[in-house]
């Protein structure tokens, strides 16, 4: 795990600053810095208004006495999303927007149920319950 860390935190740099150096030859400097920050703060923005939702439904939920699993996920994908989304890149903003839209979250969501449920039937993830 910490290897595959690693590669992930040494790669995604990488992978950015190449991106921004070619956006940056082929629209310039001050357009590149400026879609950099446009997308910083449209992000913000997003996550905002997607988080304020989303916990109006987990309220909803705890009010008629279910638990917002369904919410949760989607807190988290859109915690992630907005962090990514105000880190300066492009790659990360296209996955951030990804993440924050409701229509490509729903088939991320369902992709990461799969994943933790198959996770948690081989071992890997244990769940605790008091």
């Amino acid at each position: 795990m910490f290897i595959k860390l690693l590669a992930v935190f040494i790669l995604v740099p990488i992978v950015e600053i190449y991106v921004l150096l070619s956006v940056g030859n082929l629209i310039g400097l001050i357009p590149t810095i400026l879609l950099v920050l446009a997308t910083g703060i449209a992000g913000a923005y997003l996550a905002r208004t997607q988080g304020m939702a989303l916990l109006a439904k987990i309220q909803q939920e705890i009010a008629a006495g279910r638990v917002p699993t369904e919410e949760l996920l989607d807190g988290a994908m859109v915690l992630a999303g907005g962090l990514l989304l105000l880190t300066p890149g492009f790659c990360t903003d296209l996955t951030g927007f990804l993440l924050l839209a409701p229509f490509s979250r729903v088939i991320l969501k369902n992709w990461l149920k799969i994943i933790l449920e198959r996770m948690a039937a081989n071992g890997q993830m244990r769940i605790y319950r008091r």
